[in-house]
């Protein structure tokens, strides 16, 4: 069993509005995580509700106010949606990304360096959290999002020149 898998990222408007998509864009890549597809776009409401709640069950979690909050802060904007490859990529990217609540999220995590808003602001202010990325939840769920967010051909195989280093393939004889 393989455990190269790919997932999916999508940098929300506050992080494209922030200048910050390179930047933390970089900390998936010097992890050895490649990039297999990419685009710019501007999702419209039957997208969003089809990745939030068809594939997230965001309404069924967390109830139809926070999922229209959240469709509005989308909407704020473009995204940039990324597809990465790598060893248990969506468990990585998670871990890289930190906790979904800003204000929770450990120093070290995307979100824990360049976001601080807890629930109960967002809440209180009925704002969506500018958490800056979407991370797939799990390898399941990011099989799902990238079938919604990408077509076969735009998604590309090659080979990085540190592939060896960071998915200690075996050696060809």
């Amino acid at each position: 069993m393989s455990h190269l898998e790919k997932t999916l990222i999508v940098f929300k408007p506050d992080a494209v509005q922030r200048g910050l998509v390179g930047e933390i864009l970089s900390r998936f890549e010097k992890v050895g995580l490649k990039i297999i597809g990419v685009k710019m776009l501007k999702p419209d409401y039957d997208h969003y509700f089809h990745h939030y709640e068809k594939i997230g069950k965001m309404i069924s979690r967390r109830g139809q106010e926070v999922f229209d909050v959240t469709l509005k802060m989308m909407g704020a904007g473009p995204v940039v949606a990324f597809v990465l490859e790598g060893i248990e990529a969506a468990s990585l990217v998670r871990k890289m990304v930190g906790s979904t609540e800003p204000k929770s999220a450990l120093p070290g995590t995307i979100r824990g360096d360049y976001a601080h808003m807890s629930y109960i602001y967002g809440d209180v202010n009925k704002v969506g959290i500018p958490n800056l990325i979407h991370a797939s939840g799990d390898a399941e769920e990011a099989k799902n999002e990238i079938a919604h967010w990408f077509s076969d051909s735009e998604l590309y195989e090659y080979e990085t020149a540190h592939e060896k280093f960071t998915q200690t393939k075996k050696p060809s004889k």
